[in-house]
């Protein structure tokens, strides 16, 4: 990696990308590509939460817990029986490391040299008149990228600060597994960490102000509260958080529901209720970036903060927090910022998926966000035990809602959960990328004993009983 370079000023750059992460990487090299001379600021382990501490390491867990899980689920089958046992969490925990080092190397840090024009630096970063500061050189470019991530929120909970409380981070580093945990908040963080500790294991509750995915549909909501309880994790919604104090026993939590308290106890905290945008020390608000009131940047659609020459992208801003999506608004940013192409941020065919089992994947609209844009709306509800896929495998855990728009007939949305949820939902996003209607998804023809079938028949559930209808008829 190369070195802060010996001019006082910093200058003679086209670019300069704050922030070595997904998106970060994604600005600097297809500035590069295009003939720019850049310099990107890295603050913290390269690579930024993806690689380190988000979606790497958390899927190996999941996997990992997953082999537990369908050893012990075996039996579904007459005649099959089969064991696994955690035997070595260090073990374990070590291999996490392992794979993320190996992947931090292999796709950030060797990355680097192949770029001439791309100049690292390493150091907290801070707009400074019409240049950025990193310790004592001051860079100037016409144009400058944010791309500074997030880190996990902390509620405001009376007590909380004298609790030793772990977070999506920690808890995968324990040099023990505890014997049981206390998941605080059912966003897609929550689930899916509550799912990997209770299938290693540990006595799981998670605790949540509404429910779980609060964002997804209410029959996926439900399916999945369904699919954990059968696992024996404690679900508990709809409550308000009271305060929280430690012991030499544990963690209790105090809990409202309905104008009654109520505790809560296990051995460790856990943290998960959202991320703070990165923006704390960069100048912004002098600078003329404005944020909105959770602190993260405000973008328009061709990237651009309210400061003009400033874009941001990724977790910092307030658009979709998704990897992939954050790499995608870099690009738009630096076609819009370096004059390249043209390009505005778009989201309408945005598939997100919740990686727990079963997998939860969407795209398109909610019936509830169809409603608020103003269609008059149809839906179509198919339980998995439709699904010869799911009868097969004797796993009927899931449902797959459709969204459409009963005047045109044409598809606005949909939501699944399902064990193969996550390969399922891109079908459903090329369907609606190129505006396909209820009627023409349920004439596709689709493969026999796949899960993705089960869109055919969702679609064909608009019209008829598909419970009436034999192996691949319609």
């Amino acid at each position: 990696m190369k070195d802060i370079p010996e001019s006082p000023t910093g200058g003679g750059y086209d670019l300069i990308v704050i922030g070595a992460g997904s998106a970060g990487f994604s600005a600097a090299i297809t500035a590069a590509e295009s003939g720019a001379r850049v310099v990107l600021i890295g603050h913290g382990t390269i690579g930024g939460t993806c690689v380190n501490v988000g979606c790497v390491p958390s899927k190996f867990m999941i996997r990992a817990a997953e082999t537990q899980y369908v050893a012990r689920e075996a039996s579904r089958f007459p005649g099959i029986h089969a064991e696994a046992d955690v035997t070595d969490w260090p073990a374990l925990v070590q291999a996490k490391r392992d794979l993320v080092g190996k992947l931090r190397q292999k796709k950030y840090i060797d990355i680097l040299p192949q770029y001439d024009a791309v100049t690292y630096v390493e150091g907290a970063a801070r707009l400074e008149g019409d240049g950025v500061r990193v310790k004592d050189t001051l860079f100037s470019a016409p144009k400058v990228l944010i791309a500074t991530g997030g880190h996990p929120a902390t509620p405001d909970i009376p007590g909380l600060e004298d609790v030793d409380a772990l977070d999506s981070t920690s808890l995968l580093e324990l040099d023990a597994l505890p014997e049981s945990l206390m998941l605080l908040g059912g966003g897609y963080v929550g689930v899916e960490l509550a799912q990997v500790m209770a299938r290693l294991g540990v006595r799981v509750t998670i605790v949540c102000r509404s429910r779980l995915l609060p964002q997804a549909e209410p029959e996926v909501s439900e399916a999945l509260t369904g699919a954990f309880v059968d696992e024996g994790i404690l679900v508990v919604r709809g409550v308000a958080y009271d305060s929280v104090r430690q012991d030499e026993s544990g963690v209790a939590l105090r809990l409202i529901r309905n104008d009654k308290a109520f505790d809560l106890t296990s051995q460790k905290l856990v943290l998960t209720t959202g991320r703070v945008p990165n923006t704390d020390g960069m100048g912004l608000k002098e600078a003329g970036v404005d944020l909105n009131p959770h602190g993260a940047i405000i973008i328009g659609d061709d990237m651009q903060t309210s400061k003009p020459g400033i874009y941001a992208a990724g977790d910092v801003t307030d658009r979709d927090q998704f990897v992939y999506m954050a790499a995608y608004g870099a690009k738009v940013a630096i076609n819009n910022a370096l004059a390249l192409e043209p390009m505005r941020y778009d989201n309408a065919t945005m598939p997100w998926v919740v990686f727990c089992d079963p997998q939860v994947a969407g795209v398109g609209l909610s019936e509830a966000e169809a409603k608020a844009a103003g269609h008059e709306v149809k839906t179509s509800v198919l339980g998995l035990e439709h699904v010869p896929r799911a009868l097969a495998a004797m796993d009927t855990r899931g449902v797959i809602k459709l969204v459409a728009d009963a005047k045109t007939d044409r598809l606005l949305g949909g939501q699944i959960i399902a064990p193969e949820g996550s390969d399922t939902v891109q079908t459903l996003v090329m369907a609606l990328k190129f505006g396909m209607t209820t009627k023409a998804l349920a004439e596709t023809i689709f493969p026999y004993l796949t899960t993705v079938e089960g869109l055919k028949l969702a679609a064909q559930t608009f019209d008829k009983d598909v419970a009436k209808l034999s192996c691949c008829a319609g």
